[in-house]
């Protein structure tokens, strides 16, 4: 096992992304110590989803190195060539990452508690009665236990939500990535969403890697912000500074248009 007390959770190398001529992400270079809240903002297309796609391995970069716990992810130097790592490897480091969506991709045939268990059960191998007992308890702390029987489809988009982080948080990643969770939802049902995620920040040491325009949320929950523009980091600082004295104009104007 890494020794996380010393290696960053999560470590982007020299990291280019391309669609085409499109260069998403230009020689990104971060890191996200272990336990860290850590969040991105910026405009649209700046090129903060895709470094949770990269870490998903939803896309894969064209460039550089993603290392989890010091361990490469998608690609290793070998012989001083950039090489791509087995599936299998792939997989290992994969379980310790967590992602909740915008879309909240839960299976719609099956009930919340299903939802829940699926992945334990068949992915991490848990027995039954052990991941419907942390099923249960999961719901219990994201206020949902009474939803326990009903189907997906039966929810709100705030209560799917919820369910899509217990969901992720069933599997016990290192690890959670959230993407804009809650700009799929109605206003009014933002506050319990964010409350949920901010209990989470409070009360576990699990890393968070944030991209969110929710910039209240940001600066509760957050211990670094990273401000992104053109597949570029222009400026990171302590939320409390960056969100009352930006030191880069495109940082000014962003909060400008989104304050």
């Amino acid at each position: 096992m890494p020794d996380t007390a010393t290696k960053p959770a999560i470590q982007f190398q020299g990291v280019g992304k391309r669609f085409g001529d499109n260069v998403v992400l230009d020689g990104l270079d971060f890191s996200v110590a272990a336990g860290d809240r850590v969040t991105l903002i910026g405009p649209s297309g700046s090129g903060k989803t895709t470094i949770l796609r990269l870490l998903m391995t939803l896309e894969e970069a064209n460039d550089g190195l993603i290392l989890v716990d010091g361990v490469p992810y998608t690609h290793e130097m070998r012989g001083g060539k950039r090489v791509a790592i087995p599936e299998k490897r792939r997989s290992l480091v994969r379980r310790r990452v967590g992602m909740v969506f915008q879309q909240f991709n839960l299976f719609p045939n099956m009930s919340v508690l299903e939802n829940i268990i699926e992945a334990p059960i068949h992915v991490l191998g848990v027995p039954k009665a052990e991941a419907i007992a942390k099923a249960e308890d999961l719901l219990e702390k994201v206020g949902l236990a009474d939803k326990r029987d009903a189907r997906c489809t039966q929810l709100s988009g705030g209560q799917q939500q919820r369910v899509a982080i217990a969901r992720a948080l069933a599997m016990e990643p290192e690890i959670l990535l959230l993407d804009e969770v809650t700009s799929a939802l109605d206003p009014e049902l933002v506050a319990d969403v964010l409350a949920v995620l901010r209990n989470i920040a409070e009360t576990t040491d699990i890393t968070m890697l944030i991209v969110t325009h929710e910039m209240q949320f940001a600066r509760e929950v957050s211990n670094r912000v990273l401000m992104f523009d053109g597949g570029k980091i222009i400026e990171e600082a302590h939320p409390e500074e960056i969100f009352t004295s930006p030191k880069h104009e495109r940082t000014q104007e962003f909060l400008r248009a989104v304050l």
